[in-house]
């Protein structure tokens, strides 16, 4: 196994997985929406590992889209080992009685039909009966805790991540293909600040029994884990990397 593609990996735990990806030997597809020179250097960062690496622009949210980077990932390192679903936002924090719809619907289409669409081009061209193949998805504590008062919607996103990765991993194994789902904790990356609150993953680590925020490099082990050979056994799991909360 060695060609990944990983969506929204021009930062937080997306790039911490590209980066050490490479290091383990793996080419690596970078996909981002907007900013060109974070994906480039993501790009950068895996070709100095002595890795192949391509940035593709796509919107999750638009199937087309979704599919040109799975083509382009495909034209530039050949069949795929590997997806890595990461890309979603957050938007600001605040009880759900006072988001509108224009906030819901975006959400949605990035963190529940974005995932979908990039599982769905994934299920398509994964399978294979001569080895193995693996994707991951990304997930959060809030699909377990709620977060009420703060992103009720971003949870109940990522509450359906989990139920894709448990279904889709039954449709998939007979094709050799393991499907898994991560969900992060209180991770210290710039997903806070998309929030409103900058410090969030600092203010809040007293809630977390380690005493601490994790870093997104944790985060990425669990994910090339999961992607693995020693992962070979485990499909339809849900992991999670939260220091105990």
């Amino acid at each position: 196994m060695t060609s990944m593609l990983i969506t929204g990996a021009s930062r937080g735990i997306g790039r911490a997985t590209a980066l050490m990806a490479a290091a383990r030997g793996w080419d690596v597809a970078v996909t981002y929406r907007q900013d060109a020179g974070a994906a480039a250097e993501v790009v950068r960062g895996v070709e100095a590992q002595g890795r192949r690496a391509v940035a593709l622009a796509g919107d999750v949210s638009d199937p087309a889209a979704v599919a040109r980077v799975f083509d382009g990932a495909e034209a530039a390192l050949g069949r795929l080992d590997a997806v890595v679903i990461n890309a979603g936002i957050v938007a600001p924090s605040m009880p759900l009685a006072e988001t509108t719809p224009e906030r819901l619907r975006a959400v949605v289409e990035t963190n529940v039909l974005g995932a979908l669409f990039s599982a769905r081009e994934a299920a398509r061209r994964l399978p294979r009966p001569e080895g193995d193949a693996a994707i991951v998805l990304l997930s959060s504590i809030a699909a377990r805790l709620g977060s009420a008062g703060e992103y009720v919607d971003y949870a109940a996103s990522k509450a359906a991540v989990d139920t894709l990765a448990i279904g889709l991993a039954r449709e998939l194994a007979p094709g050799r293909v393991r499907v898994n789902a991560v969900r992060p904790g209180l991770i210290d990356t710039e997903i806070h600040a998309s929030g409103g609150r900058p410090t969030r993953a600092f203010d809040l680590a007293p809630l977390v029994p380690m005493g601490r925020p994790g870093r997104a490099e944790e985060v990425a082990e669990m994910i090339l884990w999961l992607c693995s050979p020693a992962a070979s056994y485990v499909t339809g799991a849900v992991m999670e990397v939260t220091g105990g909360r």
